[in-house]
Protein backbone atom coordinates (compact mmCIF):
# COMPACT_ATOMS: atom_id res chain seq x y z
CA UNK A 1 0.00 0.00 0.00
CA UNK A 2 1.25 3.47 -0.87
CA UNK A 3 2.36 5.83 1.85
CA UNK A 4 1.77 9.50 2.56
CA UNK A 5 3.02 12.01 5.11
CA UNK A 6 0.73 14.25 7.08
CA UNK A 7 0.51 16.51 10.11
CA UNK A 8 -1.38 15.01 13.05
CA UNK A 9 -2.35 16.02 16.57
CA UNK A 10 -2.81 13.45 19.35
CA UNK A 11 -4.42 15.98 21.70
CA UNK A 12 -5.78 19.51 21.50
CA UNK A 13 -3.44 22.32 22.47
CA UNK A 14 -0.59 24.47 21.19
CA UNK A 15 1.49 24.13 18.07
CA UNK A 16 3.75 21.65 19.86
CA UNK A 17 0.93 19.11 19.36
CA UNK A 18 1.53 19.12 15.58
CA UNK A 19 3.68 16.20 14.41
CA UNK A 20 4.69 15.01 10.92
CA UNK A 21 3.93 11.30 10.56
CA UNK A 22 3.84 8.66 7.83
CA UNK A 23 0.59 6.83 7.15
CA UNK A 24 -0.89 4.41 4.62
CA UNK A 25 -3.04 5.98 1.92
CA UNK A 26 -6.60 4.71 2.54
CA UNK A 27 -8.32 2.60 -0.13
CA UNK A 28 -10.89 4.46 -2.21
CA UNK A 29 -14.53 3.97 -1.32
CA UNK A 30 -17.51 4.73 -3.57
CA UNK A 31 -17.68 8.35 -4.65
CA UNK A 32 -14.10 9.14 -3.62
CA UNK A 33 -10.97 10.40 -5.34
CA UNK A 34 -7.28 10.45 -4.37
CA UNK A 35 -5.59 13.83 -4.72
CA UNK A 36 -1.83 14.35 -4.71
CA UNK A 37 -1.40 17.76 -3.13
CA UNK A 38 0.72 20.47 -4.71
CA UNK A 39 -0.38 23.16 -2.26
CA UNK A 40 -2.37 23.15 0.99
CA UNK A 41 -4.40 26.07 2.32
CA UNK A 42 -3.79 27.31 5.87
CA UNK A 43 -6.86 28.90 7.44
CA UNK A 44 -7.78 30.29 10.83
CA UNK A 45 -10.32 27.52 11.35
CA UNK A 46 -7.38 25.08 11.39
CA UNK A 47 -6.13 26.71 14.59
CA UNK A 48 -9.60 26.22 16.12
CA UNK A 49 -9.45 22.50 15.32
CA UNK A 50 -5.96 22.29 16.84
CA UNK A 51 -6.93 24.02 20.09
CA UNK A 52 -10.30 22.31 20.41
CA UNK A 53 -12.41 25.46 20.05
CA UNK A 54 -14.02 23.51 17.22
CA UNK A 55 -13.70 19.84 18.25
CA UNK A 56 -12.45 17.34 15.69
CA UNK A 57 -14.43 14.09 15.22
CA UNK A 58 -11.77 11.99 16.94
CA UNK A 59 -8.15 12.00 18.09
CA UNK A 60 -5.52 11.53 16.84
CA UNK A 61 -6.55 13.77 13.95
CA UNK A 62 -5.18 15.42 10.89
CA UNK A 63 -5.62 19.16 10.33
CA UNK A 64 -6.76 21.30 7.45
CA UNK A 65 -9.62 21.12 5.00
CA UNK A 66 -8.31 22.86 1.87
CA UNK A 67 -5.82 21.91 -0.84
CA UNK A 68 -5.20 21.78 -4.56
CA UNK A 69 -3.41 19.29 -6.73
CA UNK A 70 -3.77 16.51 -9.26
CA UNK A 71 -6.19 13.60 -9.14
CA UNK A 72 -4.26 10.31 -9.05
CA UNK A 73 -7.17 7.87 -8.86
CA UNK A 74 -10.98 7.81 -8.81
CA UNK A 75 -13.50 5.27 -7.59
CA UNK A 76 -15.30 3.30 -10.29
CA UNK A 77 -18.56 5.22 -9.82
CA UNK A 78 -17.01 8.70 -10.18
CA UNK A 79 -17.81 10.16 -13.59
CA UNK A 80 -17.41 13.93 -13.23
CA UNK A 81 -13.68 13.84 -12.38
CA UNK A 82 -10.89 11.72 -13.87
CA UNK A 83 -7.27 10.93 -13.09
CA UNK A 84 -5.03 13.78 -14.22
CA UNK A 85 -7.59 16.55 -13.53
CA UNK A 86 -6.47 19.60 -11.56
CA UNK A 87 -8.78 20.16 -8.64
CA UNK A 88 -9.16 22.18 -5.47
CA UNK A 89 -11.35 21.53 -2.45
CA UNK A 90 -12.14 23.22 0.83
CA UNK A 91 -14.83 21.07 2.41
CA UNK A 92 -13.15 17.72 2.56
CA UNK A 93 -12.66 15.70 5.72
CA UNK A 94 -10.14 17.24 8.10
CA UNK A 95 -6.71 16.10 7.00
CA UNK A 96 -5.47 18.22 4.10
CA UNK A 97 -2.14 18.95 5.83
CA UNK A 98 -0.70 15.98 3.95
CA UNK A 99 1.01 14.90 0.75
CA UNK A 100 -2.20 13.11 -0.35
CA UNK A 101 -5.83 12.99 0.69
CA UNK A 102 -8.82 10.83 -0.13
CA UNK A 103 -11.90 13.03 -0.46
CA UNK A 104 -15.42 12.92 -1.81
CA UNK A 105 -15.52 13.75 -5.52
CA UNK A 106 -18.55 15.91 -4.72
CA UNK A 107 -16.40 18.29 -2.68
CA UNK A 108 -13.81 18.95 -5.43
CA UNK A 109 -14.04 21.66 -8.07
CA UNK A 110 -12.07 21.73 -11.31
CA UNK A 111 -9.45 24.47 -11.32
CA UNK A 112 -9.48 26.84 -14.31
CA UNK A 113 -6.20 26.71 -16.23
CA UNK A 114 -5.58 30.35 -15.35
CA UNK A 115 -5.33 29.56 -11.62
CA UNK A 116 -2.26 27.76 -10.26
CA UNK A 117 -2.46 25.07 -7.60
CA UNK A 118 -0.87 27.51 -5.13
CA UNK A 119 -3.46 30.17 -5.93
CA UNK A 120 -6.29 27.63 -5.76
CA UNK A 121 -5.23 26.27 -2.38
CA UNK A 122 -4.69 29.80 -1.10
CA UNK A 123 -8.00 31.20 -2.29
CA UNK A 124 -10.87 28.71 -2.68
CA UNK A 125 -12.05 28.64 0.94
CA UNK A 126 -11.50 32.38 1.31
CA UNK A 127 -13.15 33.09 -2.03
CA UNK A 128 -16.20 31.00 -1.17
CA UNK A 129 -16.30 32.73 2.23
CA UNK A 130 -16.35 36.15 0.58
CA UNK A 131 -18.96 34.90 -1.90
CA UNK A 132 -21.43 33.84 0.77
CA UNK A 133 -20.77 36.97 2.84
CA UNK A 134 -21.20 39.63 0.15
CA UNK A 135 -23.32 37.80 -2.43
CA UNK A 136 -25.68 35.73 -0.26
CA UNK A 137 -25.94 36.96 3.34
CA UNK A 138 -25.90 40.63 2.30
CA UNK A 139 -26.01 41.13 -1.46
CA UNK A 140 -23.73 44.15 -1.77
CA UNK A 141 -24.68 46.46 -4.60
CA UNK A 142 -23.19 49.49 -6.28
CA UNK A 143 -23.21 52.50 -3.97
CA UNK A 144 -23.28 50.56 -0.69
CA UNK A 145 -20.79 51.63 1.98
CA UNK A 146 -19.62 48.64 4.02
CA UNK A 147 -17.16 47.95 6.84
CA UNK A 148 -14.85 44.94 6.55
CA UNK A 149 -12.60 44.07 9.50
CA UNK A 150 -9.11 42.59 9.06
CA UNK A 151 -8.98 43.86 5.50
CA UNK A 152 -5.34 42.79 5.03
CA UNK A 153 -5.98 39.13 5.85
CA UNK A 154 -6.55 36.33 3.40
CA UNK A 155 -10.34 36.80 3.33
CA UNK A 156 -10.07 40.58 3.61
CA UNK A 157 -7.77 41.10 0.63
CA UNK A 158 -10.16 39.19 -1.61
CA UNK A 159 -13.21 40.92 -0.12
CA UNK A 160 -11.82 44.43 -0.69
CA UNK A 161 -11.22 43.68 -4.36
CA UNK A 162 -14.57 41.98 -4.97
CA UNK A 163 -16.47 44.72 -3.10
CA UNK A 164 -14.79 47.37 -5.26
CA UNK A 165 -15.64 45.33 -8.37
CA UNK A 166 -19.29 45.46 -7.27
CA UNK A 167 -19.11 49.24 -6.91
CA UNK A 168 -19.16 49.50 -3.12
CA UNK A 169 -17.37 52.02 -0.93
CA UNK A 170 -15.13 50.00 1.38
CA UNK A 171 -14.00 50.90 4.89
CA UNK A 172 -11.35 48.42 5.99
CA UNK A 173 -9.67 47.96 9.35
CA UNK A 174 -6.02 46.96 9.81
CA UNK A 175 -3.47 46.77 12.61
CA UNK A 176 -0.42 48.43 11.04
CA UNK A 177 0.59 51.03 8.49
CA UNK A 178 2.16 48.34 6.34
CA UNK A 179 -1.18 46.55 6.15
CA UNK A 180 -2.92 49.89 5.50
CA UNK A 181 -0.73 50.45 2.45
CA UNK A 182 -1.55 46.97 1.19
CA UNK A 183 -5.32 47.41 1.33
CA UNK A 184 -5.18 50.90 -0.13
CA UNK A 185 -3.35 49.42 -3.10
CA UNK A 186 -6.20 46.92 -3.48
CA UNK A 187 -8.73 49.76 -3.68
CA UNK A 188 -9.91 50.17 -0.09
CA UNK A 189 -11.51 53.65 0.07
CA UNK A 190 -10.97 54.30 3.78
CA UNK A 191 -8.53 52.49 6.08
CA UNK A 192 -8.82 52.53 9.88
CA UNK A 193 -5.93 51.41 12.10
CA UNK A 194 -7.78 49.85 15.01
CA UNK A 195 -4.63 49.99 17.17
CA UNK A 196 -4.62 53.80 16.99
CA UNK A 197 -8.24 54.77 16.35
CA UNK A 198 -11.73 53.86 17.55
CA UNK A 199 -13.35 52.26 14.55
CA UNK A 200 -16.90 53.47 15.20
CA UNK A 201 -15.71 57.07 15.61
CA UNK A 202 -13.87 56.92 12.29
CA UNK A 203 -16.89 55.33 10.57
CA UNK A 204 -19.03 58.18 11.87
CA UNK A 205 -16.55 60.70 10.43
CA UNK A 206 -16.27 58.92 7.08
CA UNK A 207 -20.05 58.57 6.64
CA UNK A 208 -20.97 61.97 8.14
CA UNK A 209 -22.89 60.16 10.85
CA UNK A 210 -24.90 57.94 8.50
CA UNK A 211 -22.96 54.79 9.53
CA UNK A 212 -23.09 51.59 7.44
CA UNK A 213 -25.82 49.03 6.66
CA UNK A 214 -23.56 46.01 7.20
CA UNK A 215 -20.38 45.06 9.08
CA UNK A 216 -18.38 41.96 8.15
CA UNK A 217 -16.42 40.93 11.25
CA UNK A 218 -14.09 37.94 11.35
CA UNK A 219 -12.20 39.22 14.40
CA UNK A 220 -14.80 38.39 17.05
CA UNK A 221 -14.51 39.28 20.71
CA UNK A 222 -12.32 42.39 20.44
CA UNK A 223 -14.42 44.15 17.80
CA UNK A 224 -17.98 42.95 18.40
CA UNK A 225 -19.40 45.76 20.54
CA UNK A 226 -17.72 48.58 18.63
CA UNK A 227 -18.90 47.01 15.37
CA UNK A 228 -22.50 47.35 16.54
CA UNK A 229 -21.92 51.08 16.99
CA UNK A 230 -20.92 51.31 13.31
CA UNK A 231 -24.33 50.18 12.06
CA UNK A 232 -27.30 52.10 10.82
CA UNK A 233 -30.72 51.50 12.34
CA UNK A 234 -31.78 47.92 11.48
CA UNK A 235 -28.27 47.23 10.21
CA UNK A 236 -26.77 43.77 9.91
CA UNK A 237 -23.78 42.52 11.89
CA UNK A 238 -22.16 39.51 10.19
CA UNK A 239 -19.87 37.89 12.78
CA UNK A 240 -18.13 35.16 10.79
CA UNK A 241 -14.92 34.48 12.73
CA UNK A 242 -13.15 34.41 16.10
CA UNK A 243 -9.60 35.63 15.43
CA UNK A 244 -9.50 37.41 18.81
CA UNK A 245 -11.66 34.82 20.60
CA UNK A 246 -15.33 33.90 20.46
CA UNK A 247 -18.08 36.39 21.21
CA UNK A 248 -19.97 35.30 24.32
CA UNK A 249 -22.10 36.69 27.12
CA UNK A 250 -24.07 38.93 24.76
CA UNK A 251 -27.13 40.66 26.18
CA UNK A 252 -29.62 40.74 23.30
CA UNK A 253 -30.92 44.05 24.60
CA UNK A 254 -27.81 45.70 23.14
CA UNK A 255 -29.25 45.10 19.67
CA UNK A 256 -32.33 47.14 20.56
CA UNK A 257 -30.33 49.96 22.12
CA UNK A 258 -28.22 50.34 18.95
CA UNK A 259 -31.21 50.55 16.61
CA UNK A 260 -33.01 47.20 16.33
CA UNK A 261 -29.98 45.53 14.79
CA UNK A 262 -29.70 42.09 13.20
CA UNK A 263 -26.81 39.71 13.94
CA UNK A 264 -25.87 36.48 12.23
CA UNK A 265 -23.11 33.99 13.08
CA UNK A 266 -22.85 32.01 9.84
CA UNK A 267 -20.64 29.21 8.58
CA UNK A 268 -19.79 28.61 4.95
CA UNK A 269 -21.07 25.05 4.90
CA UNK A 270 -24.67 26.16 5.49
CA UNK A 271 -24.39 28.23 2.30
CA UNK A 272 -22.95 25.43 0.11
CA UNK A 273 -24.91 22.42 1.42
CA UNK A 274 -25.31 20.76 -1.99
CA UNK A 275 -23.05 20.07 -4.97
CA UNK A 276 -25.12 22.54 -6.99
CA UNK A 277 -24.62 25.26 -4.36
CA UNK A 278 -20.86 24.59 -4.26
CA UNK A 279 -20.52 24.78 -8.04
CA UNK A 280 -22.59 27.98 -8.20
CA UNK A 281 -20.51 29.70 -5.51
CA UNK A 282 -17.18 28.54 -6.98
CA UNK A 283 -18.19 29.59 -10.50
CA UNK A 284 -19.28 32.99 -9.18
CA UNK A 285 -15.84 33.38 -7.57
CA UNK A 286 -13.90 32.17 -10.62
CA UNK A 287 -16.02 34.43 -12.88
CA UNK A 288 -15.19 37.46 -10.76
CA UNK A 289 -11.50 36.64 -11.13
CA UNK A 290 -11.86 36.18 -14.89
CA UNK A 291 -13.66 39.52 -15.15
CA UNK A 292 -10.71 41.26 -13.52
CA UNK A 293 -12.49 41.81 -10.23
CA UNK A 294 -9.77 40.11 -8.22
CA UNK A 295 -6.14 39.21 -8.56
CA UNK A 296 -5.01 36.23 -6.52
CA UNK A 297 -1.68 37.20 -4.98
CA UNK A 298 0.98 34.54 -4.69
CA UNK A 299 0.64 33.16 -1.15
CA UNK A 300 3.31 32.92 1.51
CA UNK A 301 4.60 29.35 1.39
CA UNK A 302 5.81 27.15 4.25
CA UNK A 303 7.05 23.58 4.00
CA UNK A 304 4.55 21.00 5.23
CA UNK A 305 6.88 20.11 8.11
CA UNK A 306 6.83 23.79 9.16
CA UNK A 307 3.04 23.87 9.64
CA UNK A 308 3.44 24.79 13.33
CA UNK A 309 5.38 27.92 12.35
CA UNK A 310 2.61 28.87 9.91
CA UNK A 311 0.05 28.59 12.74
CA UNK A 312 2.19 30.69 15.07
CA UNK A 313 2.65 33.45 12.50
CA UNK A 314 -1.05 33.44 11.61
CA UNK A 315 -2.20 33.68 15.21
CA UNK A 316 0.32 36.45 15.94
CA UNK A 317 -1.22 38.44 13.05
CA UNK A 318 2.23 38.63 11.48
CA UNK A 319 0.97 37.65 8.03
CA UNK A 320 -0.76 39.37 5.14
CA UNK A 321 -2.70 37.64 2.40
CA UNK A 322 -2.87 33.86 2.26
CA UNK A 323 -0.65 31.08 3.55
CA UNK A 324 0.01 27.66 2.05
CA UNK A 325 1.94 24.55 2.93
CA UNK A 326 3.96 22.76 0.25
CA UNK A 327 4.48 19.00 0.63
Amino acid sequence: MSKMVRIEIEAHGGTDMMKLVERDIPALQAGQILVRHEAIGVNYIDTYHRTGLYPVPSLPSGLGGEAAGTVEAVAEDVTNIKAGDRVAYCSGPIGSYASHNVISAASAVLLPTSISAAQGAASLLKGLTVQYLIRQIYAVKEGDCVLFHAAAGGVGTLAVQWLKHLGATVIGTVGSEEKAELVRALGCDHVVNYRKETVSERVAEITNGAMVPVVFDGVGKDTFEDSLKCLQRRGLMVSFGNASGPVDGVNLGILASHGSLFVTRPTLYDYIPTREDLEHAANDFFSAIAAGGMKIAEPTAYKLEDAAKAHEDLQARMTTGSLILVP
